[in-house]
């Protein structure tokens, strides 16, 4: 549950009060005049505490009554909240300001924004009461675009603040170079110029096991123990055939990594290794979402989703109606 109403269970001690009500408290001794009394100084009546159950059936619908009630204000959701501003922490606070100020929710209540606001808000939909607006600051870039539009019960929109120009921290990839005397000077030269993208190489000996990448440039096969997420190999292997830029590549899967062949070996110029690179970028770089845009994105459906997990509790509230009535009954016949 997303809301606090799970606490009404804490109320169920409250089942103890018509255990108290329906204990006969006290109870008057019984007493008989005889007719030495006279003699006998006077004494008040006597009373004793007693245990006694009485009228078990009222007693009985009355516990069911105050369960069912507690349990049907555990389950029930009422929507609580007003226009609401769901603001990135890490956002300058006048430009957070002025947003809020510009869409004239001076008034509104701001919340941290969640890590995935689109999956976020139809789960927490419900707590918002009808006609209320939300507002979604962010920064630009932080939320992917979805697919599909966005269906929600309630009103958003979205605002990105620009992001600050910043320097990308320069990766640093582990890679082992097994090859000849004579081609270890241009591979070194091949991840030189790689590197001038902004990317750091550390080339090994021996991997280990942050190694990413193993270009294997020699007759006889590697090691068993040498594994790594990728090869570079001059033999040929029957494998997938991928297209990447200029060149055709093959790669095949086995138990020390995925293995490529089919690319320069080793560039023999600038063109090669540029067609190298690229291919090697597009085949392993992960991809990058769309960023959304800055919108107003209108009320979908007419209410909010169901809740995961809950079923309704129509069946209590019936249930509540029908003890109510009963426990009036049963209590309206005792006094007769």
């Amino acid at each position: 549950m997303t809301s606090l109403q799970p606490l009404w269970w804490l109320a169920l001690p409250v089942l103890l009060l018509p255990i108290l009500w329906h204990r006969q408290k006290r109870q008057r001794t019984a007493s008989e005049l005889l007719a030495t009394a006279r003699f006998l100084p006077s004494s008040a009546p006597q009373q004793m505490r007693v245990w006694r159950w009485v009228d078990i059936v009222l007693l009985v619908l009355r516990l069911l009554l105050l369960t069912v009630l507690i349990a049907w204000l555990a389950v029930t959701i009422a929507p609580w909240r007003g226009d609401t501003v769901l603001a990135d922490q890490a956002l300058d606070a006048d430009w957070v300001q002025k947003q809020i100020a510009a869409a004239n929710m001076n008034s509104a209540t701001t919340l941290p924004l969640p890590a995935d606001v689109l999956a976020w808000l139809p789960r927490h939909e419900h707590e918002w009461r009808e006609g209320a607006r939300l507002l979604v600051l962010a920064r630009d870039g932080s939320v992917a675009m979805p697919a599909t539009p966005p269906s929600l019960a309630r009103a958003v929109d979205f605002r990105f603040a620009p992001a600050a120009a910043a320097a990308p921290a320069a990766a640093m990839h582990r890679v082992v170079l097994a090859t000849t005397p004579g081609h270890e000077e241009k591979w070194r030269a091949l991840f030189a110029a790689f590197a001038s993208t902004g990317q750091r190489y550390d080339i090994a000996e021996a991997p280990t096991a942050a190694t990413e990448l193993i270009v294997w440039d020699r007759a006889e096969a590697p090691p068993a123990t040498w594994k790594a997420q990728h090869w570079w190999r001059v033999t040929a292997s029957a494998g997938t055939k991928v297209r990447a830029g200029e060149l055709t590549l093959a790669f095949a899967d086995t138990p020390q990594g995925r293995v490529w062949t089919g690319m320069p070996w080793p560039p023999a110029n600038a063109d090669e290794a540029l067609q190298l690179y690229g291919a090697w970028q597009a085949l392993t770089a992960p991809s990058q979402p769309y960023a959304m845009a800055a919108q107003a994105i209108s009320p979908q459906r007419s209410g909010p989703l169901p809740l995961p997990g809950k079923a309704p509790a129509d069946w209590l509230a019936w249930a509540l109606v029908a003890l109510f009535l009963l426990e009036r009954l049963v209590a309206h016949a005792r006094r007769r």
